[in-house]
């Protein structure tokens, strides 16, 4: 995939697919992050959220930069992050 392909399959992925699915992500990552602070015994917000799960792709990436789904991944969870972090 270029890097056109990639961010087009990702704002599909986070304006279309995965919100029909999973909701808003201020909603979803502010639920992830009650769980994950109640199991950390820490506030975690929506925004760190964002970037811990953008974590866990560049670790997938790191071991497995051909596959192209955490790439798309990593934007998704980049351009959903900086929208609750505002």
């Amino acid at each position: 995939m270029n890097r056109s392909e990639i961010l087009d399959t990702a704002k599909q992925a986070v304006t279309k697919d995965r919100a029909a699915t999973h909701g808003d992500p201020e909603r979803n990552f502010a639920l992830i992050g009650n769980i994950w602070g109640d199991l950390l015994g820490r506030d975690v917000t929506p925004a760190q959220v964002a970037l811990m799960l953008a974590s866990l792709k560049i670790a997938r990436a790191w071991d497995n930069p051909g596959h192209a789904d955490n790439w798309v991944d990593l934007a998704g969870y980049a351009a959903c992050g900086g929208e609750v972090a505002e």
